[in-house]
């Protein structure tokens, strides 16, 4: 038997009476993926194909490559991209979040509020 590590991560919050749902993502080459949105609970991926562009309000974006884990602490914080990084292969994901009943899993970021950030988007260095 063989155990990896992924990652570990102590969420801030869990929202009471939350429930889990795991999900994969699939982008074609070059797709934005997922407008500028928020979670209602924290999320934990991992990659399983290609790259993702990977940002979260407060930190610069980056590249997740397959391979690799992710999370995000979901509530108040918005996560700007999820994209393919890659314009000749797609990117897959899984991604398992703890959602709050009643509560839509992808709330999207209006784009006043955005502009108001000052967000544009933009690929990682």
């Amino acid at each position: 038997m063989s155990l990896t590590v992924l990652q570990e991560a102590k969420p801030p919050f869990i929202p009471e009476g939350a429930h889990a749902m795991t999900i994969v993502i699939e982008y074609p080459p070059g797709d934005v993926g997922t407008p500028p949105h928020r979670h209602p609970g924290p999320a934990f991926g991992y990659v399983l194909e290609g790259e993702m562009v990977f940002e979260l309000e407060g930190e610069p974006p980056r590249v997740v490559r397959a391979g690799e884990a992710f999370w995000e602490p979901g509530g108040d914080v918005i996560h700007y991209q999820d994209g393919n990084n890659r314009d000749d292969v797609p990117v897959r994901f899984t991604v398992t979040m703890l959602c709050e009943p009643g509560k839509p899993m992808v709330d999207l970021v209006p784009e006043e509020e955005l502009q108001a950030n000052g967000w544009s988007r933009r690929k990682p260095r």
